[in-house]
């Protein structure tokens, strides 16, 4: 179930004016890819990003604009994988919900659920619970399936396992994501950094 060390600083307060980290006292175990990972774009892609986030953390919700406009810019060389690390209240809920987009409507619907969610949530555990069905129906999903998905809270076991295998490994502030090119060169991204710093640190495992 794991892939390999990579390493991370000790940034409790993930912020976007953080300094890149270089080197780390921590060794952090990620687990690897599976079919059951959302993912943007080829698992072939020569850069991989996996992030840990969490859908009530402000800075996650400035990352997440970041990380889009990194699709969009390297197209095919990038593969974004998002994982859930819900350390807020609610966002324990507001990722079971994403899933359930997931098991009725697929990859697609998951991207689409978690990019409006991030896009009306006041972070910090602002987001009116009672909107989550909206958001399925604005999206196109089936209200009632969502709704019996959601509150046969069938995703949980899965959500608290991911995030019970990180905790252990240091990961205690998010986002935090993984670079990892098809060469084994790695970087991390430590905090909501900005686009100028995310994209020098994937053009430098490019070369």
């Amino acid at each position: 179930m794991v892939a390999g060390a990579i390493y991370f600083g000790d940034g409790k307060s993930a912020t976007n004016d953080q300094q890149p980290t270089t080197e780390s006292e921590t060794e952090i175990q990620i687990a690897p890819i599976t079919e059951r990972d959302h993912t943007i774009g080829s698992k072939d892609a020569e850069i991989v990003i996996i992030e840990y986030s969490d859908t009530e953390c402000p800075w996650c919700k400035v990352f997440h604009l970041t990380m889009q406009e990194i699709v969009a810019t390297y197209g095919e060389k990038v593969v974004w994988v998002y994982r859930h690390m819900p350390f807020h209240s609610q966002s324990v809920k507001e990722a079971q919900a994403t899933e359930c987009a997931y098991e009725i409507g697929g990859n697609d619907a998951f991207w689409q659920y978690i990019n409006e969610l991030f896009e009306i949530t006041p972070s910090n555990d602002g987001l009116d619970l009672a909107l989550l069905p909206t958001i399925a129906e604005n999206i196109g999903l089936n209200t009632s399936s969502f709704n019996e998905c959601l509150s046969s809270q069938r995703h949980l076991d899965s959500i608290t396992k991911n995030l019970e295998l990180a905790k252990p490994g240091g990961i205690e502030s998010t986002p935090y994501s993984v670079v990892t090119s098809k060469g084994g060169k790695r970087a991390i991204i430590n905090g909501a950094e900005s686009l100028t710093m995310v994209k020098a640190k994937i053009d430098a495992l490019l070369k």
